[in-house]
């Protein structure tokens, strides 16, 4: 059985939760507190030297690390990605959007504001962050106003990389009531098969 290190809060950790229980794959889930220095012991090292989660582990002890390669891994010759050369590309695309564009403002915002003091110096990012969330935002708006998914006719992992953290923006301080078409998105996104809610 595979087993997955995360932490429960983390958007890119709920992304393979997500995925493990649209697929109905049976997994052990190791609960790793990143917070309070859980990544950065010898043995979790010895996991993933970058010290992050989360962390796939196979039964025969490989490890691999970064959720959107995981989330390939996993969603590999399934429907949530797609075999054809060109949806799949679309995919891709929208996977490093999420890592590039979206994750480093909105996820970021969000950590600033759910584990950081009200005094601390990195609050002083949240205006640039908000701002260039935002302009992610307004891209995903864009597209989703045609179509009723991101990398095609279907929901697949680029959908669940940018439901991750989109879904919980307004931690960061994101107001989503401008976005309707995200909105009707994020929708669809919960009455997906094997749909299950982030834990905390």
């Amino acid at each position: 059985m595979m087993t997955v290190h995360g932490m429960a809060i983390s958007g890119n950790c709920y992304k393979l939760r997500l995925l493990f229980e649209q697929l109905g794959l049976p997994h052990r889930w190791v609960e790793v507190d990143s917070v309070h220095g859980e990544t950065r012991t010898p043995e979790f090292l010895a996991k993933n030297p970058n010290g992050r989660v989360p962390v796939l582990e196979l039964e025969d002890g490989r490890t691999l690390s970064e959720s959107n390669a995981i989330l390939c891994y996993l969603a590999d010759d399934t429907p949530f990605l797609p075999a054809d050369r060109w949806q799949r590309a679309k995919v891709m695309q929208w996977l490093f959007f999420e890592q590039y564009s979206h994750e480093p403002y909105v996820a970021v915002a969000r950590f600033i504001r759910l584990f950081l003091s009200a005094d601390h110096p990195r609050r002083t990012e949240l205006p640039r962050l908000l701002e260039r969330g935002h302009q992610a935002l307004a891209v995903m708006e864009q597209h989703l106003a045609d179509h009723a998914f991101l990398a095609g006719p279907a929901w697949s992992i680029a959908d669940i990389a940018l439901y991750a953290y989109t879904h919980s923006a307004a931690d960061g301080g994101f107001d989503l009531s401008d976005y309707p078409a995200i909105n009707a998105w994020m929708e669809r996104a919960r009455v997906q098969p094997g749909f299950v809610a982030q834990g905390r």
